[in-house]
């Protein structure tokens, strides 16, 4: 396959991922937002890995994901903790507590 069709996919990916990240007001489908993001980003840096021979972008595609996993690890913590606390999980509800 060519890089093309890698790279149209992962765009593709990224406005889906993008498009969530603006419309939706639930934290945990901005976080599923958030990775879709970041695995479109991961799918290019492995293309151009391929496309140049060299393994430096599969490594930086590991660094990627380990990141996203930590943000989950909070992300969900924290959503978690709100609603034990009966406190509001609407995000525009939450701009409104910072006083």
């Amino acid at each position: 396959m060519a890089i093309g069709w890698y790279l149209t996919v992962s765009a593709l990916v990224f406005c889906i991922g993008a498009a969530g990240v603006m419309t939706r007001r639930s934290p945990l489908v901005i976080l599923l937002c958030l990775e879709l993001m970041l695995n479109a980003a991961n799918l290019d840096l492995i293309a151009f890995s391929r496309m140049w021979g060299n393994g430096d972008g599969q490594i930086f595609a590991i660094i990627v994901m380990v990141v996203a996993a930590c943000e989950v690890c909070i992300g969900l913590g924290l959503v978690v903790a709100m609603f034990r606390r009966r406190l509001p999980i609407d995000v525009d509800e939450m701009r409104e507590l910072h006083g």
